[in-house]
């Protein structure tokens, strides 16, 4: 008996070992992100990739025993079957388990249709537009939608005693969004919109859009222009914009911190509603600012884009963590559902019905304090949803 006792332990114990050398050899976890990491977007590319490494930092690169990877792929910008097609590569041939990213909505939408195929949850940290999510049943978003920032916006306006505007955005599925979003609610409030323009989404002569804007004497511009803001800031600068008294009201990648230096004077005073300042006073947002610079000196800190990107890597750690290393994808999305973080830009929650996110809104003033230009925080709008994916 002692001798079969003896048997049955040590076979135990190699089985013990071969368990733990498993765990051990555990494949790495890979994560595809595709972005627009190029032309206007390198700096953003540059910030994403310090999130990340600062998310390391804190965190360390291996969740549940397993390696953590991010394998990135650049889709060139508004190019839906080129970010498809990338979305494929990575599931295909790199096996990703998860894919992250997507700048503009057209490529998420895109994007949504392989996701949905091939069960491969994907977090969406910028595109902005309404429709992305419902088909797509194993996509959620970290970012924003454009109504959780103009209805925010409208109503500050409106109490502010803005009663006349006149609207100015890029000529695409979210720059339309936005205009509607904001426009319904300022006139359902009483506000006039004097006019709108569309503008094409390579334009750089803002010059007659601007003179357009000032004939009409509104009292502010609403503006959704993202990656446009250059050209825009300067045309409205050169034709003595900012000594007209009329104010600029924007969704607020038309601030956003990267960008501030380069606009100089002209952006002071610009009123923007986002999900995120990068002087946001919490003690999370000065640690992730901290680890953000260590990981590339040439950075000042973090934007929107950059806070999505480490929200994201914090709700794959949490989900990973809750499946023990496994990732199911239907039960990743269970989890993803109501999912809470508390993330630099204040918490959030992943509406459970929608899978949409649901944050603070900070209406913010783009000022220059010790020498450097910021967008400090004048209002905050709790716990916002987008008012329309319900």
């Amino acid at each position: 008996m002692k001798r079969s006792l003896f048997s049955a332990l040590a076979a135990a114990g190699v089985a013990l070992l071969i368990t733990g050398a498993a765990g051990a050899d555990a494949p790495p976890l890979k994560i595809g992100l595709v972005a627009t990491l190029s032309g206007n977007f390198t700096q953003a590319g540059k910030t994403g990739d310090a999130a990340i490494a600062a998310f390391f930092k804190e965190h360390g690169d291996t969740v549940a025993g397993r390696k953590v990877i991010v394998i990135k792929r650049d889709d060139g910008g508004n190019a839906p079957d080129t970010a498809k097609r990338l979305a494929q590569e990575l599931i295909v041939s790199e096996h990703v388990d998860f894919l992250m990213g997507l700048v503009y909505s057209p490529n998420a939408k895109a994007v949504g249709d392989v996701s949905t195929s091939a069960k491969k949850p994907t977090f969406i940290t910028n595109a902005a537009a309404n429709g992305i999510l419902e088909p797509n049943p194993y996509m959620a978003r970290f970012s924003y939608t454009e109504g959780q920032l103009t209805t925010p916006l409208a109503q500050w306006a409106l109490k502010s005693n803005i009663k006349s505007v006149y609207t100015i955005v890029l000529d695409y599925a979210t720059g339309i969004d936005a205009a509607g979003g904001f426009s319904s609610v300022f006139t359902g409030g009483g506000g006039k919109v004097l006019g709108e323009v569309r503008v094409p989404i390579n334009a750089q002569d803002y010059a007659p859009y601007v003179q357009r804007i000032k004939d009409a004497h509104p009292q502010a511009i609403f503006a959704f222009l993202s990656v446009s803001a250059a050209p825009f800031l300067k045309a409205w600068d050169a034709a003595g914009g900012p000594a007209s008294g009329i104010k600029i009201l924007a969704t607020g990648d038309l601030t956003n911190e990267t960008m501030l230096p380069a606009y100089g004077d002209a952006a002071l005073g610009v009123i923007t509603s986002m999900n995120y300042a990068a002087s946001h006073n919490s003690p999370l947002n000065k640690q992730l600012t901290r680890d953000m610079r260590a990981a590339d000196p040439s950075l000042d800190g973090p934007d929107f884009a950059s806070v999505a990107t480490y929200d994201v890597m914090q709700a794959i750690y949490k989900v990973v963590e809750a499946q023990k290393g496994n990732v199911d994808p239907d039960k990743t999305m269970q989890l993803v559902r109501g999912l809470k973080i508390e993330s630099p830009r204040g918490p959030i929650t992943i509406d459970p019905q929608t899978r949409d996110i649901v944050q603070n809104i900070y209406i913010r003033r783009v000022e220059k304090v010790d020498g450097k230009y910021q967008n400090t925080e004048i209002a905050t709008y709790p716990n916002v949803r987008d008012p329309i994916e319900k």
